[in-house]
């Protein structure tokens, strides 16, 4: 199998898409800025949607579903919603097609199908959903509404790129009502405490909570809550969001309820969300040169064994073998593969399960079987160990749990020793252009100062930690007084 994987070292941009698609994740498609999701790397985000929609479930979440399409004028109601996402929106203004008179075997849009209200394809469902909600919920006995709804959504970006950013993905968008500001609030922090645990315990990347400037919240929010990761090329990726969205959907869509006090007011609602983004992040927070290298907890394919042998007599034997040792580590939960397909090499499948990802790879021959051993290759250290056959899965699972928190050790020390204090303007850009990472630096607070530096640096203010101490200053750029250092780097 011949990799042909670009270095990390020559070209970042080159590489990640190299690992996407011989990781066989993804492929190009022929809609513009879309991609098609190859069963290995939707088998991964399989994993990631099931343990994280468990997550939901566990803090009393239901799934519910809601139309693709949006009226454009209920995308209208919210004022800054829609000045937000007006840009980005693939708009449906005809429902029919028909044969063009004029060029036989070729269709045209018929005049006659024009829509009286143009659709837009949801680029988010608050809209869609704040309409339905205003029929569900009447008294505070409706409270809380804890919905969630795993779909796909249409953003028309202009440079996509695989996972990253692309017009059509898929994600999960919760949007919950409740009676009071500390209710809504608390649910906002509670999702976001989720998306923590998930990146960090399942996908082993760190993670930095915070909440974003005014600038970078989301279109209708009054606060927007993060979680901002660090790549291995030490740029930043915002991972998950989390939404305090005050009254301003119940408004707009005049989603009121009676109260126990017997007066009506308005619901106070919440949005969040993560998306396939997290496949991109996975692939760069932590891949190398010969490849993709996954988390075990959420690989499609946690062990792979592979056997070595000559003629039907060896192959039996190591079948025998390799059958109990499957038994037992299915039963303990581990997703494990036996390749004995014989069209391919073993020096070829070591290759292939090098390049998915796969944690742990077990090779087994006639030899192995007369010393009652195996070789056990971990995917992380590239380590090779012969061990013995007894007590084997027990082993396995303790391996399984050191190459998750192996992983997760790694992606932190990185993160950790590229988050740099700055305390002016040339120090600054030093440390952006000569290390990169996050940078914690004081800003005067003004839209104003956020938009020069990113004008200058293409630097952004990933998020104020929520962990940040309070520390007198002054502003990086204008000199003027800051309460509190936040967090700057370039970004996805």
């Amino acid at each position: 199998m011949s990799k042909e994987i670009t270095a990390r070292s020559q070209d970042y941009s080159q590489w990640y898409n190299d690992l996407v698609i011989k990781g066989a994740l993804a492929d190009y498609s022929a809609v513009r800025g879309c991609m098609v999701i190859k069963p290995y790397g939707f088998a991964l985000w399989e994993k990631m949607r099931d343990t994280i929609d468990k997550m939901f479930k566990d803090t009393g979440h239901v799934n519910a579903y809601f139309p693709l399409f949006v009226p454009k004028s209920f995308l209208e109601k919210e004022e800054g919603h829609a000045e937000g996402f007006a840009k980005e929106c693939a708009v449906v203004t005809h429902y029919r097609l028909k044969a063009d008179p004029d060029k036989k075997g070729t269709l045209m849009v018929d005049p006659d199908s024009k829509l009286e209200e143009e659709l837009i394809v949801r680029p988010t469902s608050e809209a869609i959903i704040w309409h339905t909600y205003k029929s569900w919920i009447q008294s505070y006995r409706d409270l809380p509404l804890l919905v969630n709804q795993w779909a796909n959504v249409v953003r028309w970006e202009m440079r996509t790129r695989l996972f990253l950013r692309t017009s059509e993905f898929l994600w999960q968008e919760g949007h919950t009502a409740h009676a009071t500001a500390d209710e809504a609030l608390e649910e906002t922090l509670r999702m976001l405490d989720v998306y923590a645990d998930f990146a960090e315990n399942w996908m082993a990347l760190p993670v930095i909570k915070g909440v974003k400037s005014a600038n970078e919240r989301f279109a209708g929010a009054v606060d927007t809550y993060c979680i901002e990761a660090l790549m291995q090329d030490g740029k930043a990726l915002q991972a998950g969001t989390s939404h305090f969205l005050g009254q301003n959907f119940a408004r707009a869509f005049d989603v009121q309820f009676l109260s126990k006090e017997n007066k009506q007011e308005y619901v106070w609602a919440t949005s969040w969300g993560v998306s396939t983004r997290l496949v991109g992040a996975l692939v760069m927070a932590h891949g190398d040169d010969d490849g993709l290298i996954l988390p075990p907890r959420i690989a499609p394919v946690q062990v792979v064994i592979v056997p070595i042998y000559k003629g039907s007599d060896q192959k039996l034997l190591i079948d025998g073998k390799v059958g109990e040792l499957l038994k037992q580590l299915r039963s303990s939960g581990v997703a494990v593969k036996y390749d004995d397909n014989d069209n391919n090499r073993p020096g070829w499948k070591f290759a292939e399960y090098e390049m998915k990802g796969v944690p742990l790879r077990i090779a087994i021959g006639a030899r192995d079987i007369e010393n009652n051993t195996v070789e056990i290759a971990r995917r992380d250290t590239k380590e090779k160990t012969t061990v013995s056959m007894d007590g084997l899965s027990e082993r396995i699972a303790r391996l399984l749990e050191e190459i998750q928190q192996s992983m997760y050790n790694k992606a932190k020390a990185y993160r950790d020793e590229h988050i740099t204090p700055a305390d002016d303007w040339d120090e600054f850009v030093n440390i952006l252009n000569e290390k990169g990472g996050f940078i914690l630096a004081h800003w005067d607070g003004t839209v104003e100062t956020e938009q020069k530096i990113k004008e200058l640096t293409k630097a952004t203010i990933r998020c104020i930690p929520l962990d940040g101490e309070k520390e007198a200053g002054k502003c990086i750029l204008t000199g003027k007084p800051s309460s509190q250092r936040v967090l700057f780097a370039q970004a996805y």
